[in-house]
C-alpha cells in the first residue's frame, strides 16, 4: 500500500498555495500527498491586533497539535510565523527556496504621500515591526490596524480612508494579487525568514523527513537560520519590532539587523559580514553585539511597556 502524506495547512488562499506547492514538488519526486485543512487562532480572531494576542505561534499552534496527534504527517508554514523554538517533538523537514523578502506599500489612490512632507498619511498594518519602522521614517503618520486574509486586506484598503497598507511582497505575488501601483519599500528591513516556506514533521518520522529532504534549499536554510538565531538571541517574538536579513554572496554572508522601540523613536541597528563557515554562529554574534550597542536598552523598554 502506497503511503499518502497528509499535509496540514490553514485555509487561507496563500496557505493553500504554499501547501499545494509542497504537494506538487513531492509528487514530482514520486511521493503521494493530500491536503488537510485546519483552522488556526490567527484565522478566527480577526479583530485583535496580532501583537496583543501573544502572537508567536498563533498561526502554527493548531497545525502543531494536529501534527503531534498524528492527524497530519507534515505542516507547511510561512517561515516568519514559526516560533524560533519549535514545539517539542517537531522538527524542520525542509525550507523551500526563498521568494522576495521585501515589504510593499499598497496605495489606495497614489503614492504622493511617500514624498510629500506636508501629508500626514494614514497607514494600515497589524505588524508591530512594520509599524515601528514606518514611524521611524514617517513619524507624523497615523497607524491603523489591518487584519484578515490577503483578499480581505486588499479590499479594506480600497474601502477605507487610508493612504495605503503594508504587505509582504511574496504573499501577494504568490497568489497573483500584487497591484500594479504597489511600491517596494526597499528601506524596510524584513521580518526574520520573510519570504521563506518551512515544512515541519514529527521528529521520529523518518519517512516524512526523507520525502521532504529533496525540497530543501540550502542557501535559504542557512540565511533563515542566521536571521532566526538573531531573533531568538534578542528574545524577540512577533510582538517585538525586530528585523533581520542575511544574504549570501560568494563565500560571504552579509547580515543586517535592527530593533526599534514600538513607537519608532528609538532604533539600534547592525551590519556585519561573515565568512560562510561562520554561519552557525553569525546570528547569535550579531544579536549580542547589537545588545551591547544600544539594543539592550530598547529591548528592556519594550518589556517594561515603555
Amino acid at each position: 500500500m502506497v503511503k499518502v502524506l497528509k499535509i496540514g495547512t490553514r485555509e487561507s488562499q496563500l496557505a493553500v498555495w504554499q501547501a499545494t506547492t509542497v504537494k506538487e514538488q513531492l509528487s514530482q519526486n514520486g511521493v503521494a500527498a493530500e491536503l488537510v485543512f485546519i483552522k488556526s487562532e490567527g484565522d478566527t480572531d480577526l479583530s485583535t491586533p496580532l501583537y496583543e494576542i501573544g502572537v508567536q505561534g498563533i498561526f502554527t499552534k493548531a497545525l502543531d497539535i494536529a501534527l503531534l496527534k498524528g492527524d497530519i504527517d507534515i505542516a507547511v508554514h510561512s517561515m516568519k510565523d514559526v516560533p524560533t523554538q519549535l514545539a517539542i517533538g517537531i522538527a524542520q523537514a525542509a525550507v523551500l527556496p526563498r521568494a522576495t523578502y521585501k515589504d510593499l506599500m499598497v496605495v489606495r489612490n497614489d503614492d504622493s504621500f511617500l514624498t510629500d512632507t506636508g501629508i500626514n498619511p494614514i497607514i494600515a498594518t497589524s505588524s508591530i515591526r512594520r509599524k515601528a519602522q514606518w514611524l521611524n521614517r514617517y513619524p507624523t503618520s497615523q497607524i491603523e490596524n489591518l487584519r484578515g486574509n490577503v483578499n480581505t486586506r486588499l479590499r479594506k484598503v480600497q474601502e477605507s480612508n487610508w493612504h495605503g497598507a503594508i504587505f509582504a511582497a511574496a504573499g501577494l505575488e504568490r497568489i497573483g494579487l500584487r497591484p500594479d501601483n504597489a511600491v517596494e519599500l526597499d528601506w524596510m528591513l524584513p521580518a526574520p525568514a520573510q519570504g521563506a516556506i518551512m515544512v515541519v514533521c514529527r521528529e521520529e518520522d523518518t519517512f516524512s523527513r526523507q520525502a521532504c529532504s529533496p525540497l530543501n534549499d540550502e542557501s535559504t536554510a542557512v540565511c533563515t537560520k542566521v536571521e532566526r538565531d538573531f531573533l531568538r538571541t534578542l528574545l524577540g517574538g512577533c510582538s517585538t519590532p525586530i528585523s533581520a536579513l542575511a544574504t549570501i554572496r560568494g563565500n560571504e554572508i552579509n547580515f543586517s539587523g535592527n530593533i526599534l522601540s514600538t513607537d519608532g523613536t528609538q532604533k539600534a541597528e547592525i551590519f556585519k559580514t561573515y565568512n560562510y563557515a561562520q554561519a552557525g554562529a553569525a546570528g547569535i554574534d550579531a544579536a549580542r553585539e547589537l545588545l551591547s550597542t544600544g539594543g539592550q536598552a530598547i529591548s528592556e523598554g519594550i518589556k517594561n511597556g515603555r
